[in-house]
């Protein structure tokens, strides 16, 4: 499989900018999410990879191939690219069987192919199957039902598994009726015989492909029916759908269709398969079981996945990396344990955990021990101890000497020709402080100081204790039974609490909580990044 690596891209609709200078690179065999609100540009990446959108500028590049490049006026279609993308809709024909849905596309592929002797291929194949007639006879005894009536559905899907043939072959194996003790060894050798003298005579190889001057010899042609069930056969196999190829869509369940509709796309064998929210139809529960499958199938195929979704928890649980978007700027992109404890802003910190992280504004400077004391919570004394050696000043020097660079950037940038200014603008997020009164904060970056800082805690970091601490007063609960959810109030302020168990809190009773671990968060207001981790004591 490919890596695919954008460089610059850009895509805008006149001051619209939905992506905005994206440059990333998507490992061979990685499960990539892009993940994001409603309208941050995560469907219009994945449909500029796969050629769906056109990009205003920039360049594309899957495996040693440019498939798009502006400055070039390189665009090679969708049909050329060998990926395969599956719809959040689906997609799937009503009028077709799931065989049919899942042929669809391979009935239409016509490109340069092994020049193949199929009816000598069928015959070693129907030839070997006979050869084991212990093995035949097992399969097809273990299809009969309680009445002892075989099941020749069920009988010819499992002849397909367990020798990796069509069903035209299968149906010709079934036919010998080997369970009925008959002796074909004669038919399972002659039939041996023929094909390897077809084989021998017409110079074919193992694979009973066509061999001239030591080369296996191509020709521009379409999927034989037996290729095309074969391939059919096989994705089957992996989404565990063997049993309703003859059903159609109307017919199935959610996640059935949904499996109808990952078979069809991994059935060309795509180089990478793109998914756009493919399980937002589906109810919780099938939602979870079909992420166990999504994870299954990564490894079984061995393809490179890009998918997209708006849900933080299917991120977090599917992705070996998460490139997190807003407002068309690529936020970070890490594997997802390094964006949920060190996120590189607010807005990702707020966007990935649930419960939500904390926010806690508060104020102070570094003390000459390198720790820095803050008030917050309304007059509380804390100090904050940075996890790494820390210079405040030298962390603000590099913050604005980073934005003045930035700045200069974009002037050079604006002074070419054809430069179009962004309407949607970047602005700094606008954290949410919860509050009893639900009063909004005042939010104006421009005007804030280096002392102005910013405080995030994980719930789960958030200890009930019975001594030290902060006082404060349950204000709600909400148990799972595996945990239990605590909204503590701290004067006007609120702080959500994770307690593992099934403690019991009553709403009103004074508790003390305190911060534990060294995966406290300390932000910049002004610019929104986080300057470090460390201890809150």
């Amino acid at each position: 499989m490919p890596r695919i690596t954008l460089e610059h891209i850009n895509k805008r609709w006149n001051k619209f900018y939905a992506t905005d200078d994206v440059s990333m690179v998507i490992e061979d065999n990685a499960f990539v999410t892009l993940l994001g609100p409603s309208g941050c540009g995560k469907t219009t990446i994945l449909r500029m990879i796969a050629g769906l959108e056109t990009p205003t500028t920039g360049k594309i590049t899957i495996g040693d191939r440019v498939v798009f490049d502006s400055d070039m006026g390189i665009n090679v279609p969708p049909n050329k690219r060998k990926v395969g993308f599956l719809f959040q809709n689906y997609a799937l024909w009503p009028n077709m069987t799931v065989h049919d849905n899942i042929a669809f596309g391979l009935a239409n592929v016509k490109e340069t192919l092994p020049k193949i002797d199929f009816e000598a291929k069928t015959t070693w194949q129907l030839g070997q199957a006979l050869s084991k007639p212990a093995e035949v006879k097992k399969i097809v005894e273990d299809c009969r039902d309680k009445d002892g009536k075989i099941d020749e559905k069920r009988a010819l899907i499992k002849l397909i598994d367990g020798f990796t043939i069509s069903m035209p072959t299968a149906k010709k194996l079934f036919a010998y009726h080997v369970e009925s003790g008959k002796d074909v060894s004669a038919e399972a050798a002659s039939l041996i015989k023929t094909a390897e003298a077809a084989k021998s005579s017409k110079g074919l190889n193992d694979n009973f492909e066509y061999v001239q001057n030591g080369s296996v010899v191509t020709e521009v042609r379409k999927l034989s029916k037996e290729e095309i069930d074969l391939a059919v056969r096989r994705v089957s196999r992996i989404v565990k759908i063997g049993m309703f190829m003859d059903r159609y869509p109307a017919e199935l369940s959610g996640g059935q269709q949904q499996r109808v509709a990952i078979a069809r796309t991994l059935a060309p064998e795509p180089t990478v398969l793109f998914m756009d929210e493919p399980l937002s139809n589906l109810d919780a529960k099938l939602r979870l079981e079909m992420r166990y499958e999504l994870q299954r199938l990564h490894v079984e195929t061995g393809s490179t996945f890009v998918y997209v979704t708006h849900d933080q928890m299917e991120a977090m649980t599917l992705a070996s990396q998460i490139c997190l978007l807003n407002n068309g700027v690529l936020q970070q992109y890490e594997v997802p344990l390094t964006v949920y404890n060190e996120p590189e802003n607010t807005f990702v910190a707020d966007f990935v955990g649930n419960p939500s992280i904390n926010f806690i504004e508060a104020s102070g400077k570094q003390s000459a021990d390198g720790s820095i004391p803050l008030t917050l919570l309304g007059g509380n004394k804390l100090t904050f101890k940075p996890e790494k050696p820390l210079s405040l000043d030298k962390w603000f020097a590099e913050r604005d000497a980073a934005a003045a660079e930035a700045a200069e950037a974009l002037k050079v940038k604006a002074s070419k020709k054809g430069y179009v200014e962004k309407g949607n603008k970047d602005e700094v997020f606008r954290y949410a402080i919860s509050r009893v009164d639900e009063e909004e904060t005042p939010f104006d970056p421009s005007r804030m100081t280096n002392e102005d800082l910013l405080i995030g805690v994980r719930p789960e970091f958030i200890d009930i204790v019975k001594e030290g601490g902060i006082e404060g007063e349950v204000y709600g609960v909400m148990p799972t039974g595996m945990e239990t959810t605590v909204k503590i109030r701290i004067g006007d302020f609120l702080l959500t609490g994770v307690v593992f168990g099934s403690d019991i809190f009553t709403i009103g009773s004074r508790v003390r909580i305190r911060f534990s671990g060294s995966h406290v968060m300390l932000f910049d207001r002004k610019s929104g990044k986080r300057i470090a981790n460390g201890s809150l004591t």
